[in-house]
């Protein structure tokens, strides 16, 4: 994850016009007048201050760069005694415009803090002063004194805008459980509002997660950045990691793959003919058949050292897929005889494969009522997504609803929820833990 970092100080500066003419805008300054004149006004310049520091003379050397002759008469002003405290803001305020211009941190941060701390400053422009302070100690990586200063803005203004770097702030100086349950505060609010959480909120969590080796972490933020903002990386991460859980079966391998190549752009060449494999051992040659023509077509099969391996395996399958088709319709009463409703299930997700899903769907159906199943929940995961692959939305959604397990299959249902409900075009590159 980038570091996020702020727009330079500079360009916040110049945007609240720090320079000479802006400190003494409006400012009286001290001249000969006779003693009988009105006392001069609280916020004065003397004379001697003031030709130093004469913003028509100071404008030209700021535009010529010539920044070492304004420092030098910055030096000259604070040199005299007796500086009121209209006399240190007005200079610190220029001091701000040259550290500005000259990369000087240390002196831009010290000029600030004493401007803002003067109570010289306009409401709006003290807020101002103190976000340049805040971004500046964030750009300088002073995380603390960023915070400090982020929480002030917050407190005098209102204005949450700069929460997000408060956050990030914590994350950058290893404060993860802070982070953690700010971030976590900002999802639950996102969630009951009904609002999309913020991509770059979802990767902190997730980097939160990697760096404390907090799985669970990772695992909340990946799925919510698969279900908000769905890429290739994002669901390969999901699955890979479901399938490292210390509960997770493996009969459900061929479940997992169904999903990825629907989830993805684009399989590996080990995962199309995994799944090949695993459907043939599945007795679904046509589902094997139709992952390895995806393969070819795509250009990651047929290619490389195991071009040989690819083809071999595709002619098998050409060839079971071709009598299944020839005999499908042949199958129905034989599976409507046996004891058990394995056969219907399984001769309906072979009608599926071939685009057939209503047929499909009302046999795998009528495979469930039948009964006598090893596993009847795993019939009704692949009924909900073979529902899912019908277009048939709200009834996936309801049947895979109520599929639970925690060997696999209560994620495998939850994930083809996510898939589902995909948001159009929401998309997003991932970004790497840091």
């Amino acid at each position: 994850m980038s570091q996020f970092r702020l727009a330079r100080i500079s360009l916040l500066l110049a945007a609240i016009g720090l320079n000479a003419a802006t400190a003494l805008t409006g400012a009286a300054y001290a001249q000969d007048k006779p003693a009988a004149q009105a006392e001069a006004p609280k916020d004065v310049v003397r004379p001697e201050i003031f030709k130093l520091v004469d913003p028509a003379q100071i404008k030209p050397l700021m535009d010529a760069k010539n920044y070492a002759e304004v420092k030098s008469r910055l030096a000259q002003a604070d040199a005299l005694p007796n500086k009121t405290p209209y006399e240190e803001f007005v200079l610190n305020r220029m001091r701000i415009a040259v550290a500005s211009a000259t990369n000087d941190n240390a002196t831009m941060t010290t000029a600030l803090e004493a401007v803002i701390n003067s109570g010289k400053l306009q409401p709006n422009e003290q807020r101002d002063f103190i976000q340049a302070l805040a971004n500046q100690y964030y750009n300088n990586k002073d995380y603390a004194k960023a915070i400090t200063w982020f929480n002030r803005y917050q407190t005098e203004t209102g204005d949450t805008k700069v929460r997000q770097y408060i956050i990030r702030a914590y994350y950058f100086s290893n404060d993860f459980a802070t982070a953690k349950t700010e971030l976590l505060k900002d999802l639950e609010a996102a969630q009951k509002a009904g609002t999309t959480p913020k991509l770059e909120e979802l990767q902190l969590l997730a980097n939160t997660g990697a760096k404390t080796k907090d799985q669970a972490t990772y695992l909340m933020a990946l799925e919510n950045l698969v279900r908000y903002y769905p890429n290739d990386d994002y669901w390969l991460d999901l699955l890979s990691r479901t399938q490292g859980k210390s509960t997770y079966s493996n009969r459900f391998a061929l479940d997992v793959l169904r999903l990825e190549k629907v989830a993805v752009s684009k399989m590996s060449a080990e995962e199309y003919t995994a799944l090949a494999e695993l459907a043939l051992l599945a007795g679904q040659p046509i589902e094997a058949k139709q992952a390895l023509d995806a393969g070819f077509s795509n250009g990651v099969l047929g290619t490389g050292t195991k071009a040989g391996e690819h083809k071999k395996l595709r002619a098998q399958a050409d060839k079971q897929a071709a009598d299944d088709m020839k005999n499908i319709g042949s199958g129905e009463a034989s599976a409507r005889k046996s004891k058990n409703g394995t056969g219907l299930i399984n001769l309906g997700y072979a009608y599926v494969t071939l685009g057939q899903y209503d047929k499909g769907i009302t046999l795998i159906q009528e495979g469930i009522s039948k009964g006598g199943l090893q596993n009847t929940e795993d019939a009704k995961l692949r009924l909900g997504y073979s529902l899912a692959l019908a277009g048939r939305k709200d009834e996936a959604v309801k049947t895979l609803q109520t599929v639970t397990g925690s060997d696999g299959r209560g994620d495998l249902a939850r994930y083809w929820i996510m898939w589902i409900n995909r948001p159009a075009g929401g998309s997003a590159p991932a970004q790497a833990a840091q």
